[in-house]
């Protein structure tokens, strides 16, 4: 059993809650067990790697990414990232050379179309892995348009972190949310695992040096 499910079970005392996945929002294939994002968005230096990576080389990052969370190969994704891009910059130049509107425009569209395209992929995520954050697909595209380095960034840090293989949810174990999925909504609880000690247990009472009483008798006073 996947170990963030026992421990949200647990925590909610209702064993049932494995069963009625259906009945809650969103309710993926981790049913109640409430995940959240690895850091802010705009915590785009926690990892400088995945941050390098995210800026230099957005598209190979999006095709990973698609790779583990189980969207795809990760050469098919990132050729349509990159395709996208190559249409925007190609555009914006051909509007600089001919002074054209119609360049301007389609500069644009494809600009919203990459929004679009990782904004509802990033909403998948969401949905798949029941991690908290807005309902709205609209804010994941407007992050996307906004901060894509920033945004993409944040999803290759949860998916890495906790160890996101194949579509599979392996998790790191040391944190665990349960509750609501809307955002605002504050009804959800951190479970931690207890600290392990190391130290060694002291010797038993038993085994300390017990005192010899020894007692001399005087034949004369008998």
């Amino acid at each position: 059993m996947d170990f963030d499910v026992l421990c949200s079970t647990v925590a909610q005392g209702n064993w049932r809650k494995l069963q009625d996945d259906d009945d809650v929002d969103g309710g993926g294939e981790f049913g109640g067990v409430l995940r959240m994002w690895e850091g802010e968005v705009l915590d785009f230096f926690d990892d400088r790697r995945v941050a390098l990576q995210s800026a230099c080389c957005p598209c190979y990052r999006f095709g990973k990414n698609m790779r583990r969370a189980g969207f795809g190969s990760c050469f098919l994704q990132g050729t349509v990232y990159l395709i996208l891009a190559i249409g925007v910059v190609m555009n914006f130049i051909a509007f600089i050379v001919t002074k054209r509107r119609c360049f301007l425009y389609l500069a644009v569209s494809f600009v919203i179309s990459i929004g679009g395209y990782l904004g509802y992929h990033r909403t998948q995520i969401k949905k798949k892995f029941n991690i908290r954050g807005s309902d709205s697909s609209m804010d994941d595209c407007i992050y996307h348009l906004v901060c894509p380095c920033c945004t993409l960034s944040q999803e290759s840090r949860t998916l890495e972190m906790n160890n996101v293989q194949d579509g599979t949810w392996h998790g790191r174990g040391d944190t665990i949310c349960v509750g609501s999925y809307s955002e605002g909504s504050k009804a959800f609880f951190e479970l931690h695992p207890p600290p392990v000690s190391t130290k060694c247990p002291e010797p038993c009472s038993m085994m300390e040096k017990s005192t010899d009483v020894v007692i001399t008798l005087d034949n004369d006073k008998l």
